[in-house]
């Protein structure tokens, strides 16, 4: 099936989920000159974009029926499941030819099936979530991580390239969900490592804002350390990326190990570690957060 090219002022997206990063996704190729239909489920947060000139529509299905193509990125595998192939899903009101996009960090499985409801409708599907949490997105510097049809990727590389600027075509169906479990698997020992070296750095008397400098440029350095690690030392620990929606990632990488005999013993650490982090109530926090679980497991308060 052949599909145009996305083009500024003719392709109408849709955009389901304007939470965190969504909401700067989307802003990113209306800027470019996409006209939008939105929806969430709190519809103050899509005022941004409605300011802007976009569309709302009560419904994945309502905005589906505006659009060509379609994105996605909610919080959880059972809220895709509803905005995409639920009664009142996108699905339901896409037209032949359309394209769904999923970028929420999800099950590999339900990326799969979701490329053959679709399918079966004479519709298009990406898995593509992302990397790079709110800064990235409110910098189009995401990166995209892209399973589905390679005809179908390059059909909506110009929408993608709006909001981010590493976009890499994984393979078939799912391949872009399992490429994102490997993104979370490497975070996540590098959440432990950087927390438990400035708590040890506090511990020991030394000034953080110099050990920082220090360190940072080495082979110790990372994004993680970078990014995060102004905010840990600042005791800033809104969201970039929420414990909750991390801890569901960790589960799903995990959940596909086991599906492939594999062994993840630092992985299944680095959850346990969030689960008593939200066990303490930071779970709409963001993951650097994880400073506060290893304060109180030493008994540190500050």
């Amino acid at each position: 099936m052949t599909i145009a090219i996305s083009e500024p002022g003719k392709t109408r997206i849709g955009w389901i989920g304007t939470g965190v990063m969504g909401r700067w996704m989307c802003q990113h190729a209306m800027s470019h000159g996409y006209s939008a239909t939105v929806y969430t489920r709190s519809k103050e947060k899509a005022q941004p974009l409605l300011d802007l000139g976009a569309q709302y529509a009560d419904t994945p299905k309502a905005v589906a029926e505006q659009s060509d193509v379609i994105f996605s990125i909610v919080g959880f595998p059972k809220d895709v499941r509803e905005v995409m192939i639920g009664e009142h899903g996108a699905l339901a009101g896409a037209k032949p030819g359309a394209v769904l996009v999923d970028m929420t960090t999800s099950d590999p499985s339900l990326a799969i099936e979701i490329y053959q409801a679709a399918k079966a409708k004479g519709v298009h599907s990406l898995d593509a979530p992302v990397s790079g949490g709110d800064v990235g997105a409110k910098n189009a510097a995401l990166s995209i991580m892209i399973g589905g049809d390679l005809h179908v990727v390059e059909a909506v590389k110009p929408i993608f390239q709006t909001m981010g600027k590493t976009i890499v075509h994984q393979g078939l169906p799912g391949a872009g969900q399992h490429t994102k479990m490997v993104n979370q698997i490497l975070i996540s020992a590098n959440m432990i490592a950087l927390c438990e070296a400035l708590l040890y750095g506090y511990k020991a008397g030394l000034n953080l804002e110099t050990v920082f400098q220090s360190v940072s440029v080495g082979a110790a350095g990372s994004k993680a350390l970078e990014v995060l690690g102004p905010r840990i030392l600042a005791r800033n620990f809104e969201p970039g990326f929420y414990v909750e929606h991390f801890i569901k990632d960790m589960g799903i990488a995990l959940a596909e190990a086991e599906k492939m005999n594999l062994a993840l013993p630092g992985l299944a650490l680095a959850k346990q570690l969030y689960e008593a982090l939200r066990a303490q109530g930071y779970g709409r926090k963001g993951t650097h957060a994880l400073m506060l679980a290893l304060e109180t497991l030493n008994g540190i308060q500050r």
